[in-house]
């Protein structure tokens, strides 16, 4: 595993560097990764940028993802609500989405959202770098572009697997460890091998894997 920077001086949401209507230069170090943070009108900007679709197959994640009515469902390092609106209109009324993340500004953003859109189903979780703070047991985890920001790997997953449902499930999406025209520069990154080991060290398999992402893994895993 590659040394990671401290987690409290980082957004959830991994680095996502598009312009408009194209998807710009990724930046060449950490440094430069991180700079993109201190901007969080820059930063929603981006992860909420149409071009972002292109590659992150929004339509095609959840197909795959075959959510039920009534799932319960914690969205780690939700930022500006990409995927836990979607999420929201899969779980209908009678489920819930939590959108977790450590950033004040994401959590404001992603008030405005819900309250503006009217959804009910939909709850915001301001967490601790090492605990998502759910409030009771999730039927799935949805970590996108997040895991390689999450410092204490294993204290992290002993919650998730202490607040997964039985049958429950944790999906891991996130860049290949490469040099790639988005996201952050490949030392930030986590290999899909090293992640496969380390979720199969502390009790999970893998239970499903898909392949039409072009930059990244995506993983399913069970207990």
């Amino acid at each position: 595993m590659h040394k990671r920077l401290p987690t409290a001086r980082i957004l959830f949401p991994a680095l996502l560097f598009i312009g408009v209507g194209v998807v710009a230069q990724a930046p060449k170090t950490q440094h430069e990764a991180h700079k993109l943070h201190g901007d969080p009108k820059a930063y929603i900007a981006a992860l909420e940028d149409p071009a972002r679709d292109g590659y992150q197959k929004p339509h095609e994640v959840m197909e795959a993802l075959h959510v039920k009515e009534g799932e319960v469902i914690a969205d780690i390092g939700a930022g500006s609500g990409y995927f836990t609106l979607r999420l929201s209109h899969h779980v209908g009324s009678t489920g819930h989405v939590y959108g977790v993340d450590i950033s004040p500004d994401m959590i404001r953003h992603l008030n405005r959202r819900i309250s503006e859109a009217g959804l009910l189903n939909v709850s915001t979780i301001l967490a601790q770098p090492d605990d998502p703070l759910l409030p009771r047991p999730v039927d799935r985890f949805l970590v996108v572009d997040v895991w390689h920001h999450i410092e204490n790997q294993p204290a992290y997953l002993g919650l998730m697997k202490k607040m997964l449902k039985p049958g429950g499930q944790v999906v891991m999406i996130d860049f290949h460890k490469k040099e790639l025209p988005i996201g952050p520069p490949p030392g930030m990154k986590i290999a899909r091998e090293d992640l496969l080991h380390q979720m199969q060290e502390h009790g999970f398999k893998l239970v499903a894997e898909h392949t039409f992402l072009p930059y990244q893994y995506f993983l399913v895993f069970s207990l």
